[in-house]
């Protein structure tokens, strides 16, 4: 909080911006991977907790933290154990701990791309397909940095 005066003899406090707390962050964060996994909008999350879905954006992004009570709610229609949301915690809190290469992969695979792409390729069953399609991937991506 910082002390300021924009008009002569008129002080007031400027609030810092609400930053999420990391914890808070990776539950939302989980909490969205398992709505989108089963299909679920926003909008049906936050009806069968009796919350708007701006709500349910907010704690999926972490702005506002889940209270264990919700929590209890939440893991009970995501069909998922409380600890889901936990998965990983102290790994993103540890930097000595988590690799690098893993937050890019969890920014994709929380995407909505990302997790649509991931789940339609697990569907998928022939291998030969499979390595056809990631080549398909890989020299996209190639044609994308050379044309950049």
């Amino acid at each position: 909080m910082r002390l300021s005066s924009a008009r002569p003899n008129v002080w007031f406090f400027t609030v810092p911006k609400k930053q999420a707390n990391p914890v808070d962050a990776q539950v939302g964060n989980r909490v969205r991977i398992r709505r989108m996994l089963i299909g679920m909008s926003q909008e049906r999350l936050g009806d069968l907790l009796g919350l708007t879905f701006q709500q349910v954006q907010k704690y999926e992004k972490g702005v506002n933290r889940i209270g264990a009570g919700r929590l209890f709610e939440v893991s009970r229609i995501l069909g998922v154990p409380i600890d889901f949301f936990y998965d990983g915690v102290t790994a993103s809190l540890d930097n000595k701990s988590a690799s690098p290469e893993a937050a890019p992969i969890m920014d994709f695979v929380s995407s909505g791309e990302g997790l649509q792409l991931s789940l339609a390729f697990m569907k998928i069953k022939d291998s030969k397909v499979r390595k056809r399609v990631l080549d398909l991937v890989k020299s996209l991506a190639e044609d994308e940095a050379g044309g950049s």
